[in-house]
């Protein structure tokens, strides 16, 4: 079988998915499931919907297109805000796109009206994290707007957190969304679909017990696909950590000595290496690199460890393990290396069946 590749075991996502699903949805919180670490992969999008999930999401139009194929009416969503650019697109296979800009969603509602078709908004709101969002003190003015555009379909609004700044979801920023929601209700007379209280690093909060106001979707995808939460990344119980591993073949197995022979200047990605002098080691060399993986994202078997990396090659040690020319080894991943795994053309992809 072809190396470097991704192992991509599909029931044990697909058990993960269940597993939150149905935990969360005692909590009145459904699931939208996220797919943009899969590259929109169909497989694992079947498998979502499969599980429970309410619908799915992406940050790139190019992936739902591609679930959309697959999936064509299942709810689908865009999780970043639309480039102008791709309007066309978001409206002709999102069903929701999530938004920050009125200049947006004022393309959005022509494109929409072009197509006779309604297209449903979410706006994002800033609570912290400092990534997209608008400012809590202009959301009604925003709202305003978007309500009376044609053919829109205000859906309700959501936050992101975690992912830029690290600004762990908790009682204060939820409670926020929630004052924030029936304000927007009071103001316009409505109620609202969604109001999204963010990402897997919301576990920790949503499953404590903790008062969760109105909040009822959150987007998973690296808690379903790794199995665990991401504010400290540990296991979440009852969930696979190994439901993805990435497997690479040794190029090269001798013994060399650690500390390298000559003038020490940057090497090929900027660093200037500091090396310690441990003697002679057995070394091995894998034929994956930084064009494909992210090193530092990837952990190594007992016995093994990752040294450095280059554009093409990973360098490792190993403590009396045959890693003899030809060998396989098997490297767990963070969400990181996953991504950067998920996108090179070099490393292929073998999907186990549910």
């Amino acid at each position: 079988m072809a190396a470097p590749r991704l192992e991509i075991d599909l029931d044990k996502i697909g058990h993960n998915a269940r597993t939150l699903v149905e935990r969360l949805g005692t909590r009145g919180i459904s699931v939208t499931g996220v797919t943009k670490a899969t590259l929109g992969s169909a497989e694992v999008a079947a498998t979502l919907l499969q599980a429970g999930v309410n619908g799915l999401g992406d940050s790139r139009i190019e992936n739902i297109e591609a679930m959309r194929i697959g999936q064509p009416s299942a709810p689908m969503t865009l999780i970043r805000s639309p480039m102008l650019s791709q309007v066309q697109r978001v409206v002709r296979c999102a069903d929701v796109s999530c938004n920050t800009e009125i200049e947006v969603i004022r393309r959005l509602s022509t494109e929409a009206q072009q197509a006779d078709c309604t297209h449903g908004v979410v706006l994002m709101v800033e609570l912290g994290d400092l990534r997209e969002g608008i400012m809590p003190d202009d959301l009604l003015d925003c709202v305003r707007e978007t309500l009376n555009l044609p053919n829109i379909d205000f859906k309700g609004i959501g936050t992101n957190l975690a992912c830029r700044s690290g600004v762990a979801p908790d009682a204060r920023n939820m409670a926020m969304l929630t004052e924030l929601a029936e304000q927007i209700e009071t103001t316009f007379d409505l109620r609202m679909e969604t109001i999204s209280g963010g990402n897997s690093a919301n576990l920790q909060w949503a499953l404590s017990g903790a008062e969760i106001g109105r909040i009822n979707d959150l987007r998973l995808g690296e808690a379903i696909l790794l199995g665990c939460e991401t504010l400290h990344r540990q296991p979440l119980d009852g969930l696979y950590t190994d439901a993805i591993t990435l497997i690479a073949e040794v190029i090269e197995a001798k013994v060399k000595p650690t500390l390298p022979t000559g003038q020490i200047a940057q090497n090929a990605f900027g660093e200037i290496p500091t090396v310690a002098d441990r003697g002679q080691v057995t070394q091995a060399i894998l034929a994956i690199g930084r064009q494909d993986t992210d090193p530092c994202g990837l952990q190594a078997p007992a016995g093994i460890d990752i040294m450095g990396a280059s554009s093409d090659h990973l360098i490792v040690e190993s403590n009396g393990d045959n890693l003899s020319v030809g060998t396989e080894v098997a490297f767990q991943l963070n969400y990181s290396a996953l991504v950067r795994s998920m996108t090179s053309p070099f490393v292929t992809r073998n999907m186990k069946p549910a």
